[in-house]
């Protein structure tokens, strides 16, 4: 069933095809959640927001155009090759490693859309949570929009074909070792693709642990892009806000 030559994540991400995949995404509701989040977090006018994981920067743009001072990050080149398209003077790009801390300190840190979990190594992913609480300003909060996994484990379709621009996805859901994973097998000109996206299949309550022993502060827990409660059954995201 499983296909063991399925490449690593970071390999999908800077193909073409993901893109391409995902190109439908849903930016209205997007827009609207960072409208509400913005507001709820009570931004001053010119605070500065780390987009971090922020691929080819669509977020980013949209909160530069809020009027926020804002850095977009991501660990694939070629979407921040993408990205820096529409850099300005309150906008910029850079190619980072979520791990590291960056230099500059921010009022709020945005991880949205599942851009976490990725990584191997569980230690990864505290490491990940320390470096964005030390790019925080004083004041700063950060955000974590992760997918409720109880309500994505209930809800899995184990395979589907999607077909966009005349390419037949094929993709294939399952989990396996804590991990939920999605295999998207597919041929163009004549070549066969295969990809695996690989997330840790992590909790609230798996945040809160690490959040604990990060030392580090879970203000609020929302279920969804309109900030309402979160359900452990019925919420389709777990958005945490943390300093």
């Amino acid at each position: 069933m499983h296909n063991e030559n399925c490449n690593w994540f970071a390999s999908w991400f800077d193909t073409p095809y993901y893109h391409i995949l995902y190109k439908d995404r849903d930016y209205t509701e997007a827009r609207l959640f960072m409208d509400n989040l913005t507001n709820y977090l009570n931004l001053p006018e010119d605070a500065k927001i780390l987009d971090l994981a922020c691929g080819k920067g669509r977020h980013s743009i949209y909160l530069n155009q809020l009027g926020y001072d804002v850095t977009g990050a991501d660990l694939s080149e070629n979407s921040i090759k993408e990205a820096s398209k529409f850099s300005n003077e309150k906008l910029h790009f850079k190619v980072h490693d979520m791990r590291e801390p960056l230099d500059e300190k921010f009022d709020a840190i945005f991880n949205l859309f599942t851009s976490f979990g990725y990584f191997e190594n569980d230690e990864d992913n505290l490491t990940t949570l320390k470096a964005i609480c030390k790019s925080l300003n004083e004041y700063g909060l950060a955000v974590i929009d992760f997918m409720n996994v109880h309500h994505v484990i209930d809800n899995l379709v184990p395979e589907e074909v999607k077909t966009v621009d005349g390419i037949a996805f094929n993709i294939k859901r399952y989990v396996e070792e804590n991990h939920i994973i999605k295999e998207i097998a597919f041929e163009d000109k004549g070549k066969q693709f295969c990809f695996k996206e690989k997330v840790k299949a992590l909790t609230l309550e798996d945040f809160e642990a690490m959040m604990e022993e990060a030392g580090i502060y879970l203000l609020d827990v929302f279920g969804d892009y309109k900030l309402r409660k979160f359900y452990k059954n019925e919420s389709e995201r777990l958005i945490m806000i943390f300093k």
